[in-house]
């Protein structure tokens, strides 16, 4: 693309581009949780023990954490159109591998690089924020951001239905060929930018360290998501668990379709973008951290395995996931706002920390569950959240 089509985009970035980048984010951080409903299935083919399937959903965790650390860096001192079109190709092959693999090292080492190479998102999305003016940057950024939320959503039911019909190595085949057909788009319709410092690989890295302890705003945005992102995966970690027990009876199906009305939730990003570029981040932010506290108080005061109870866990999933939609665009419109220079390594640790966040959640949903059963998982899900407003409180307006 030539420079003026670049500027052109710049002053103002089309819906279609906007969608284009939303949609590229979703297909490609699905990626990252399609494993988790079909990790049984996927265990017996490969010749895992029950005990080790946690390690297809682990490896792959692990890689995109590497990747935020290591590759996402890149994007401040690489052009971003190669390396976010390299990153899609190896995630592309190692999809590939998956789909047809029958030996549990290999699946398990593709499955690291699918990890890995996902982080091209996490390019993506400073990508845009990039392109975007000051006045419109909080509404791109929140578009881009659904895009993202609602393959992390979808995911789930949709690996588990396609399985259903299709088997498990269908799930992969068809993701592999919809990331290499997304590699070839953005390689024909994503300007080239390439960033103006000239830092080394090895500077970069260091320097990370020194952005974490200078740059509160990284510190606390970080801190608050990590928070609600560990209640988020607790709940979406245990809800399953609670849905097939003899309570509700649900199918895999159910489960499957429980999850899609829950997507929903997802519509509060560009809303919350709007409500970023009007100045209005902080007390928005207070509000998305107490709809989830709300979120998960609901299923606490209202417990019944009638239509009643269903309806009231729809409403709870639909509130979490709102209020962590929107918590995740205050966070980034707030580090896109510093230095276009840095906006790469902001991001990488941003999410790297919160992505830990996550993991510790779902561990400790998956033990509180079996230890103490729902009402357990609840009340510890809910600490997360409270502990990220005593945080807010001491932020200075």
């Amino acid at each position: 693309m030539n420079d003026v089509k670049k500027q052109t985009i710049e002053k103002n970035i089309p819906t279609w581009f906007t969608i284009l980048l939303a949609t590229a984010c979703g297909i490609i951080v699905a990626n990252l949780y399609y494993a988790q409903p079909i990790v049984g299935a996927i265990s017996s083919t490969i010749g895992l023990s029950a005990s080790s399937s946690g390690f297809i959903v682990t490896l792959t965790q692990i890689g995109y954490v590497v990747g935020l650390l290591f590759i996402v860096p890149l994007g401040d001192i690489v052009e971003n159109r190669r390396l976010i079109v390299l990153s899609l190709l190896f995630t592309a092959v190692a999809l590939a591998i998956t789909a047809v693999s029958k030996q549990a090292m290999l699946f398990l080492a593709a499955s690291f690089v699918i990890g890995l190479g996902s982080v091209a998102t996490q390019v993506l999305v400073p990508f845009a924020s990039y392109l975007a003016t000051d006045s419109s940057r909080g509404r791109v950024v929140g578009n881009v951001m659904s895009g993202l939320l609602l393959g992390i959503m979808l995911s789930r039911p949709l690996s588990s239905l396609a399985a259903d019909f299709f088997g498990w190595h269908a799930v992969f085949a068809m993701s592999a060929i919809a990331v290499f057909i997304l590699a070839i788009v953005l390689l024909k319709v994503l300007p080239t930018r390439k960033p103006s410092t000239d830092t080394n690989y090895a500077v970069l890295l260091s320097s990370m360290w020194h952005l974490l302890r200078t740059t509160p705003i990284l510190r606390r945005r970080a801190a608050y998501h990590a928070c609600v992102f560990a209640s988020f995966s607790l709940f979406w970690t245990t809800v399953p668990q609670l849905l097939s027990s003899p309570a509700f009876h649900f199918s895999q199906k159910g489960i499957a379709v429980f999850a899609l009305v829950g997507v929903a939730g997802a519509v509060a990003a560009p809303l919350a973008g709007r409500l970023a570029d009007r100045g209005l981040t902080r007390p928005a932010t207070g509000i998305a951290l107490l709809i989830v506290v709300i979120s998960l108080l609901l299923p606490l005061i209202v417990q019944t395995s009638s239509p009643i109870g269903i309806a009231v866990l729809v409403v709870s999933s639909l509130l979490l996931d709102a209020g962590v939609s929107a918590n995740l665009v205050f966070g980034q419109r707030a580090l896109f706002s510093l230095s276009p220079e840095i906006r790469s390594r902001l991001n990488g640790l941003f999410m790297a920390i919160f992505f830990f966040g996550g993991a510790i959640g779902s561990a400790i949903g998956g033990w509180a569950y079996a230890v103490g059963g729902w009402n357990t998982a609840l009340w510890i899900g809910i600490a997360f959240p409270i502990v990220a407003i005593l945080y807010f409180s001491t932020e200075k307006k």
